[in-house]
Formats: C-alpha cells, sequence, structure tokens
C-alpha cells in the first residue's frame, strides 16, 4: 500500500548522512497508514508501542547506510522531542537504575573512575543516568530537549541544560565523556552531532554510543519484522557504519559491543503486545504465576550495542 504521507509537504528527501549519497535502494517499505498514523509527538515518547510501523526505510547504495527516506524536517523533529511527555518511562525506573550503573560499569573499564571529571549525556531525558553518575562519583550534566522530561530531572536536584548540543553554548575540550544512550537513531544529523561531541570532550576523552544494530544475528532473522522498524526512528546502523561514523567524526574506536537491559516482566509485556500478543499474553501468565512479573530482568537479544571511542591526544 502506498505511504499515505509521501506527498506530505512537511516531509523531505534526504542525503546519506554517512557519505552524502543520493542513490538508495528500498530496504523496509513504508507499513504506515491512515489508521496508524498519530501525526503528534506521542510516536515520539520512548514508551510508544508502534513496533512495526514506519516510513519508508533505505540503504545508501555508496555506503550501506540504512535511514528513513523520506522523513519529517530536523525542526519538525525537534519539535516533537521538545514537547514529548513520557509518565510511563518512570514507572520502569528501578529497571532503568540497574540498567544504567551496568553501563557505567563497562564505560569506566575505559575511562577510569569518575572521581570528579565531568560528564555530558546527551538525551538525558528524566536523567536517570546523570543521577547514576553523580552517585559515583563524576561532576555529570545532562542535556535534553523535552521541557516535560528537563523540569522532572531539575526537581530532583539533577544539573540540566535544556536544548540540543547545536544549541548549548558548551565551550570546547569541556568535558572528559560524553554519553549518548538509544540517542543517536533519532537524531537529524548524527555525523554532525558526533563532530560536536568531538569539539566539546577533551584530547583523550571518550564517547560511548548505545544504539540498536541492525546487523545482528537477530535483527537478520526478523528481517521486517524487528521490532525496532519504527516511527521515531530515523537512522539505523550497522557495526560497521557505526565505526564509520566515529571515526569521520575525528574518534578512534576502542570496541563495539553488545549490551543488553534491565526490564519489569510487566514492563515487557506492553512492548510485546502489539507486536504479538499471544506472546505477551503468554508471558503475562508466566510472570503472574511465578511472581516474576514485578522484578527487574536481564533481557539481551544481542541487537543493541554500545560503541566506547577515543578522541585522540
Amino acid at each position: 500500500m502506498p505511504d499515505p504521507l509521501l506527498n506530505d509537504p512537511t516531509l523531505e528527501l534526504v542525503v546519506c548522512n554517512l557519505c552524502g549519497g543520493t542513490e538508495y535502494t528500498l530496504r523496509f517499505p513504508s507499513t504506515r497508514t491512515e489508521l496508524s498514523l498519530d501525526g503528534n509527538w506521542q510516536a515520539y515518547c520512548c514508551t510508544y508501542p508502534g513496533y512495526g510501523i514506519h516510513p519508508p526505510i533505505v540503504a545508501c547504495r555508496n555506503c550501506g547506510l540504512v535511514y528513513t527516506n523520506p522523513r519529517p524536517s530536523r525542526e519538525a523533529i525537534k519539535h516533537n522531542y521538545e514537547v514529548v511527555e513520557d509518565p510511563l518511562y518512570l514507572q520502569e525506573r528501578v529497571a532503568r537504575e540497574i540498567t544504567f550503573r551496568k553501563h557505567l560499569r563497562a564505560l569506566e573499564r575505559f575511562t577510569g573512575p569518575g572521581r570528579g571529571r565531568r560528564l555530558l549525556d546527551v538525551g538525558a531525558y528524566v536523567g536517570v543516568f546523570v543521577e547514576v553518575a553523580c552517585e559515583a562519583g563524576w561532576d555529570a550534566v545532562g542535556l535534553e530537549p523535552s521541557l516535560w522530561a528537563f523540569n522532572y530531572a531539575r526537581e530532583r536536584g539533577l544539573t540540566m541544560v535544556r536544548g540540543t548540543l547545536e544549541e548549548a553554548d558548551f565551550d570546547p575540550n569541556s568535558f572528559d565523556v560524553f554519553t549518548m544512550w538509544d540517542v543517536i537513531e533519532h537524531l537529524g544529523d548524527p555525523l554532525g552531532e558526533m563532530r560536536r561531541a568531538c569539539q566539546i570532550i577533551r584530547p583523550g576523552g571518550w564517547v560511548a554510543i548505545h544504539t540498536m544494530d541492525l546487523g545482528s544475528l537477530f535483527a537478520r532473522l526478523m528481517g521486517s519484522r524487528w521490532p525496532w522498524l519504527m516511527e521515531m526512528h530515523v537512522y539505523y546502523f550497522t557495526r560497521r557504519t557505526l565505526r564509520e561514523l566515529l571515526e569521520k567524526a575525528g574518534f578512534r574506536v576502542a570496541a563495539i559491543r553488545p549490551e543488553g537491559r534491565y526490564l519489569r516482566l510487566q514492563y515487557l509485556t506492553t512492548r510485546l503486545r502489539p507486536y504479538s500478543a499471544s506472546l505477551a499474553d503468554a508471558v503475562d501468565t508466566l510472570g503472574r504465576l511465578t511472581g516474576l512479573d514485578k522484578l527487574p530482568l536481564p533481557v539481551n537479544f544481542g541487537d543493541l550495542v554500545t560503541a566506547y571511542a577515543q578522541k585522540p591526544e
């Protein structure tokens, strides 16, 4: 079925963000319909359940980067993230704290402990990772465009800056570490963002970029049924294209590793239901029978990775 928004003037065709190429092949046809389109910021919530609903997804014929095309303009995407509100996200706070402590331990194997050094978390949302990093001794700052999430984090006493990295007035070489958890796939210009990151990180500083891996075994087995194919994601990296992006931005990549997360079984069923109601019912029943429905459990299908890269001395 043709995408109902292909002629929408609010959409734009874009060139490949990695190589500037203009030729591409269709990788996943649009699954959007008049009934499935929200047409507002709700499709940009972290907890939005619209798995499998997405615009056309293409692959660059030159470098292989996969991205949505056409898509909303960068300004439209930015606006959606400024106004988004996501109370459901807060219900999973305990599991997210466990996940971010695990991420921080992995990061510190490269960076060493905080000891008052400066860390910038971009796309910090309600500031869970910022809070975890501060507790571990980092001088952590969160950057977040959502007014709702920004206010929530500020109310918890966290140091936050509202806006985007392009708008923020950070001095060059002013941070030791830069983190981005499940953010880069949402950005209109990931290469530009990583180049800005390279400017504000001190020589010898580190970045940690966590995102989906379209080249993972699970993603390849799932094909068009891979649940991360959805409206809010505009870039789909593989380990190769993520490495090339970071290197082009001026970093040396040390490692790209699979890293899962913790989810309550009760929450996991809400994520599964739009994708497979029968599977969600089975997991929900199992959780209630075993009493595990509210416990944070590790989930790792190998299709989420973290890249660790260093700015040269």
